[in-house]
């Protein structure tokens, strides 16, 4: 899939440094501009601040709010409830797969992320392809 994507923001909701700067170097090598917020708190708040989100990658924990609470905000919020919002968590299995997709959210990436698959990944979630993969 080779279509080209641009003027897309990411917003990525993690509170590891590691875990973020590995997306953000990977989103900046597609030419993909991505925001950073630490917690699930005020995430809402945050991500009206962009003046737009394509997509939304959430590690599920969180300190303060995890991404389960979060993603129930989001879903609240006029401007934001048809984001897209993918979990994206080291604890990967059937169970929490299974979980997030009964708590609405619209994809599942383990970690650690796949620097090989990840591109494409992206590229499936913002043509509107669901990715539901453990690894």
């Amino acid at each position: 899939m080779s279509s080209k994507i641009e003027n897309v923001t990411i917003l990525i909701v993690e509170d590891n440094v590691s875990n973020f700067v590995l997306m953000a170097r990977m989103l900046g090598h597609m030419g993909l501009q991505c925001e950073w917020k630490t917690s699930g708190h005020e995430v809402v708040e945050y991500a009206d601040t962009l003046g737009r989100v394509d997509l939304i990658l959430m590690d599920i924990r969180l300190p303060y709010e995890d991404g389960y609470q979060a993603l129930q905000k989001l879903r609240g919020h006029e401007r934001l409830m048809n984001v897209p919002v993918v979990a994206v968590t080291a604890y990967a299995s059937e169970d929490q797969m299974r979980r997030a997709e009964k708590e609405g959210f619209d994809g599942f990436v383990g970690k650690p992320l796949n620097p090989d698959r990840f591109p494409d990944q992206i590229r499936r979630m913002l043509n509107g392809v669901p990715v539901w993969e453990i690894e």
